[in-house]
């Protein structure tokens, strides 16, 4: 037996965390109705302890969305609406000058960041400035204000909606910032069976209440089988030679790379994929990550860290469509390169 092998969840350990995690995602397709898809994604960011950036139109049900994520895995819950007028300490929080016993002193007041789940509504309305404030909270768990660095609650996830760029009074989430979320899905409209089916079932449109679908025990116990998911070196290779293969100076990079892109993905979009691609095989109630796995998260996790230029903004080239074309150009095997 080898050492990977040893290591391997049993099927019994698999079976439960695929179930505790079913019970999640059920919750999630009662809440947001027809975008199976959707919730699964975003059920596999969270699983790999990542962040969500969710961009639709208003109106699709993203904020309920991630309402009810946060109350299905019974953790503690803050939103905060990003404006224009939105200053980095309403995020992080801010000394203040209080009086105790006949001193005054300053004192650390929490923002809204610390806590489980924390929801950015809208965040591309607010400043690049103000955006910044979640960069290390997002990539290292803890924020630093005046010099003194507070750690933030465990698990801590940030699920951002944004609407389109295009839309009046907002501003692109900057490269490092995009760099900060493990997956960007995009929230389709809903199909008109799902519209008679919100009308006819859910008064004003109001989403069901939850309760936790798992309690704090549960979702260490699935993030501790998740640990014991196998990559394979093949698989890893090919992750490799993806991430590799946006780079417009690769030797394997497409045509389509090479005519649209200006910089590929960083290794933390390779990281994206292999936490990401462990969580999908998990939930597919497997205790090794095959190349389909791969291949599901493979855009959610690359499409928003390529910088396209401004070709592919003329001929309506995006993202999604070079990840594509990467994952049909660059075989699995090395042996076929």
């Amino acid at each position: 037996m080898t050492t990977a092998e040893a290591t391997l969840p049993s099927p019994a350990e698999v079976a439960k965390a695929r179930e505790s995690a079913g019970a999640i995602l059920d919750g999630l397709n009662r809440t947001l109705l027809g975008q199976e898809e959707l919730t699964r994604r975003v059920l596999v960011g969270c699983l790999a302890r990542g962040h969500v950036l969710l961009e639709g139109l208003p109106g699709l049900g993203k904020t309920e969305l991630v309402k009810g994520l946060a109350a299905l895995l019974g953790l503690s819950f803050r939103r905060l609406q990003f404006t224009p007028d939105l200053m980095p300490g309403d995020i992080t929080g801010a000394h203040v000058l209080e009086q105790t016993d006949g001193r005054r002193n300053f004192v650390f007041r929490p923002g809204p960041v610390f806590t489980n789940v924390l929801l950015a509504d809208e965040i591309n309305r607010a400043s690049p400035k103000t955006q910044s404030a979640l960069l290390e909270a997002m990539a290292e768990r803890r924020v630093t204000v005046l010099g003194e660095t507070h750690p933030l609650p465990s698990p801590f996830f940030v699920l951002a909606t944004q609407n389109p760029i295009e839309l009046e009074g907002t501003y692109p989430l900057p490269e490092a910032q995009l760099d900060r979320f493990l997956f960007k899905v995009e929230v389709p409209a809903v199909s008109s069976s799902t519209l008679e089916q919100i009308l006819t079932t859910r008064r004003a449109g109001r989403a069901p209440e939850h309760r936790p679908a798992i309690d704090a025990a549960g979702l260490d116990a699935i993030f501790a089988t998740l640990e014991r998911v196998h990559l394979s070196r093949a698989v890893a290779g090919w992750i490799s030679r993806i991430v590799e293969g946006t780079h417009p100076t690769s030797a394997h990079a497409s045509a389509k790379v090479k005519a649209y892109v200006k910089h590929g993905a960083s290794p933390r979009g390779a990281i994206a994929i292999a936490e990401a691609a462990r969580a999908q095989a998990l939930l597919s109630g497997k205790p090794t990550v095959g190349f389909d796995d791969v291949r599901a998260v493979a855009t959610p996790a690359l499409a928003h860290r390529l910088v396209l230029d401004y070709r592919a903004r003329l001929e309506g080239v995006r993202g999604s469509d070079i990840v594509q074309d990467v994952l049909a150009a660059i075989p699995e095997s090395p042996e076929r390169v």
